[in-house]
């Protein structure tokens, strides 16, 4: 096993680790270390073992907080997830019909008839305003 020196709160701990860990130990060394730095700056020196406890207390409040927010997430997730289930699962929506009014034929005729005529009123008015 490894052996890795570890610095917290300005002290140096021997600690062994499994092969292949020992950076995964070296960043939870850094975040207690980083506990035990805001406690040496706010009561300074005090007992190590009153010091490794507060640090660890710490991080284990930042910790229950994160879990507590994954937990919420994981919530949100499992609704959306839910929701998303329930839309695939769903029939699909009846086709919406749509109406196209048609234009009966005798309509078509009519109009036709009346643009002639007025073809031939513009015609006859052209013919009078020239002659």
């Amino acid at each position: 096993m490894p052996e890795v020196t570890i610095h917290i709160g300005g002290r140096g701990f021997e600690v062994s680790c499994q092969e292949g860990e020992e950076s995964y130990l070296q960043a939870a060394a850094k975040m207690l270390d980083d506990e035990a730095q805001v406690l040496s700056d706010q009561i300074g020196r005090m007992p190590e073992a009153r010091m490794l406890l507060m640090a660890g207390l710490m991080l284990a409040d930042k910790t229950a907080a994160v879990e507590d927010k994954i937990r919420v997430v994981e919530a949100r997730l499992a609704e959306r997830e839910a929701e998303i289930a329930s839309l695939r699962n769903a029939p699909a929506p009846e086709p919406e019909r749509v109406e196209i009014a048609v234009i009966p034929p005798s309509v078509t005729d009519t109009l036709a008839e009346l643009a002639a005529r007025a073809e031939a009123l513009a015609d006859q008015v052209e013919e009078k305003a020239a002659g």
